[in-house]
């Protein structure tokens, strides 16, 4: 996974998708790999039909450049956006975690990856970009100063640039001695039924979406689908599935995930290419 920090996102999944959120995910499906830039008009008409307002949509798209998320392209009096190479890192982590890491995790090969950490006291920023860090890459606190994830995880690629490294210990390992067990792991260090209640809540979600009416956006309906799923995998660090509750829901909101996009792949394709205003750009900005 990245070790930029995080875009932010809704306060837990299901909740109504921050612009930022919406934007990022738009971006990752129109604009990842493509070396493209969209017009500040297009976005603007498309998120409006999505229920953003022009004002919103302006003030994330200056936000994201300020956050190195962005970079303008003018032509003549028009200007487009298109991804930095750091938000190229973020996007295609997310289209990664979706279509190549999956929600399913039966791969786990008993390793463990530990982070231990004493910071002063006085440095709260320095000790709440670390735990972002550590929470974006699916560790878990198992106590205090002691952070685990299930896997064998970059921890020098996650702290990158934070400047902690005299301030961590890092471990990996595959046995869990008694009374220690790898369920005990997981239940301690990660919220596991909060995490199966957001895939049950995305089901539900979704679970109308047959009954749509012809005339739904496809355009917008794939958004608000790419932004739900994305979120609601990165509450998921990835748990072992061989450790988790019987009948874990994650499985069958993936396979919803999947019946859906692939649904509204062609139409919002199509919608797409008549509804963006896009110019070529090179990977690194012009």
């Amino acid at each position: 996974m990245t070790s930029f920090d995080q875009p932010e996102q809704s306060d837990q999944a299901g909740s109504a998708p921050r612009p930022q959120s919406l934007m990022l995910s738009f971006f990752g499906i129109h604009a990842l790999g493509r070396d493209v830039a969209l017009a500040a008009g297009s976005l603007i008409d498309v998120f409006g039909r999505a229920g953003i307002t022009e004002d919103a949509v302006r003030s994330t798209l200056t936000r994201m450049v300020k956050r190195g998320l962005l970079e303008r392209h003018r032509r003549g009096r028009k200007t487009y956006f298109g991804p930095t190479p750091r938000a190229v890192g973020v996007l295609q982590d997310g289209h990664d975690r979706i279509w190549h890491t999956g929600a399913v995790n039966r791969d786990w090969d008993g390793t463990w990856t530990l982070v231990g950490f004493s910071l002063p006291e006085a440095w709260r920023s320095e000790r709440h970009d670390l735990r972002s860090r550590l929470v974006w890459n699916g560790f878990g606190p198992l106590q205090n100063g002691l952070w685990v994830a299930p896997g064998t995880v970059d921890v020098p690629e996650v702290v990158a640039g934070l400047g902690l490294d005299s301030y961590l210990r890092v471990f990996q390992g595959s046995t869990a001695v008694a009374p220690t067990d790898a369920r005990t792991i997981l239940h301690t260090a990660f919220d596991v039924e909060s995490i199966a209640k957001g895939y049950e809540a995305f089901l539900v979600r979704w679970s109308g979406a047959a009954q749509e009416p012809a005339d739904a956006d496809p355009l917008v309906r794939q958004l608000l689908l790419h932004t739900d799923w994305l979120d609601q995998v990165r509450q998921d660090p990835h748990l072992p599935a061989e450790h988790l509750p019987e009948g874990w829901p994650a499985a069958r909101a993936e396979e919803r995930f999947h019946e859906l996009a692939q649904r509204y792949d062609a139409p919002a394709r199509q919608e797409a290419a008549s509804a963006l205003d896009q110019i070529k750009v090179t990977a690194a900005g012009e």
